[in-house]
């Protein structure tokens, strides 16, 4: 139930994220209307796909609850990390779409001098996104939840692309009026590599990757345990917000098997508390 419980929670971030991202980017779009700045613009067009970003990650998180059925003897963990891979090609696709839009903007005779007010929108919405990242980032160590990490990453770079819409709309204002859309690639240039960073991540989960230096760290773990001769193989994934591991040792050929029993117990107790994982399979062989 903890692993569960710890997804529900998870949620909340997600909410606050929408929330967040829906008033943001409602807010830029007429403001740099009016205002006239392609980077606010290419700005609140970012907080769009992070609100279908962060809808994913929710639904991710929603289905990632259901228990194991028939057809699912894992669970659905896996759920919140193909809504991760959704999000990245939304993002994507967007990303690419502002560049273009902007990158056509650079190479115009059109010298327009965005309105003041669209800057202290973009300052104000980068301090809004910073505390909404510190949020999440805490909540997802919290609760183990690798879509809610990389929404917190997307949080904090949303919060770096309002930074770099201010200076390019203040640039503007000192008469440097190619600044603005330059900043507006830029934000561009920043949606597509968050896409890109969350579509690494999600893929090399769904492929069974693992941290390399993880299994060395559990393999050294396994082998100071006295009972315990030699640690032949060890796999590992991800599922969601936790770990299954795969481990085949060598033990004594003389133990019984209620010993030989005891010892994987002993091994299980040591994932859970020293590497905070809660299901392993241990293999059991004679050493020769």
């Amino acid at each position: 139930m903890g692993h569960t419980d710890n997804l529900k929670k998870g949620e909340k971030g997600a909410w606050i994220s929408i929330f967040a991202y829906v008033i943001l980017s409602v807010s830029k779009l007429i403001i740099a209307y009016i205002g006239s700045s392609t980077a606010l613009r290419a700005d609140g067009l970012n907080n769009t796909t992070d609100v279908i970003a962060s809808i994913a990650v929710l639904i991710g998180l929603k289905i990632s609850r259901k228990p194991p059925d028939e057809d699912h003897h894992y669970g659905h963990y896996r759920a919140e990390t193909i809504a991760s891979l959704f999000a990245a090609f939304i993002m994507m696709t967007v990303g690419i779409q502002v560049i273009i839009d902007t990158f056509s903007k650079l190479f115009t005779s059109e010298t327009t001098q965005p309105d003041m007010l669209t800057a202290w929108t973009a300052l104000g919405a980068a301090v809004i996104m910073f505390m909404v990242y510190r949020y999440n980032l805490s909540l997802s160590k919290k609760v183990e939840s690798s879509s809610l990490y990389a929404a917190a990453q997307d949080n904090r770079s949303d919060a770096f692309v309002s930074v770099g819409a201010f200076v390019g709309i203040i640039g503007a204002q000192l008469g440097l009026f190619w600044l603005d859309p330059l900043a507006g690639l830029v934000v561009g240039i920043i949606i597509c590599k968050t896409a890109w960073d969350i579509f690494k991540d999600s893929t090399h989960t769904l492929t069974d990757g693992f941290d390399e230096k993880q299994i060395m760290k559990i393999k050294s773990s396994i082998a100071e345990v006295s009972e315990v001769k030699e640690v032949v193989d060890i796999k590992g994934r991800v599922h969601g917000n936790q770990s299954f591991i795969d481990i085949t040792i060598l033990v004594d050929p003389q133990l019984n098997v209620k010993e030989s029993h005891a010892i994987t117990e002993k091994i299980e107790t040591l994932l859970d508390q020293e590497h905070n994982i809660p299901y392993a399979h241990i293999h059991i062989e004679p050493h020769q």
